[in-house]
């Protein structure tokens, strides 16, 4: 339940984060002046306001992307991912190390008894 709602932060504080940056007002004017040049007053404060959220949005994206992760990296169903052990393998001990060679890729069609054929 927490997980889900560290999710839902994470996504709007993302889409928050990518709005705000839009509407700031790089060199070359950006976004900002599809609104009339009125985009850093929008919230109420001044371009340096907007910038100090921006950075604090970020530091906030941050933090809940690690939480999330270490959340999730202490669920067991996420950590446990289902690997056979070697005594599980479908292969069984007579099927390995027999010592019948049956020549097959060797083309000389010895069968491993001795005799060389």
């Amino acid at each position: 339940m927490i997980e889900s709602i560290l999710w839902v932060l994470f996504v709007l504080a993302s889409l928050v984060a990518s709005f705000v940056i839009l509407l700031q007002e790089p060199k070359g004017g950006g976004l900002g002046e599809a609104f009339g040049g009125a985009a850093a007053q929008s919230f109420g404060v001044k371009t340096e306001g907007i910038t100090r959220f921006t950075a604090y949005l970020a530091g906030g994206i941050i933090v809940l992307a690690i939480v999330i992760t270490r959340m999730r990296s202490n669920d067991t169903a996420v950590a446990s991912l289902n690997i056979p052990s070697p005594s599980d393998s479908p292969v069984s001990s007579t099927d390995i190390g027999t010592g019948a060679d049956t020549g097959a890729g060797t083309g000389t069609g010895d069968t491993g008894d001795g005799d060389g054929n």
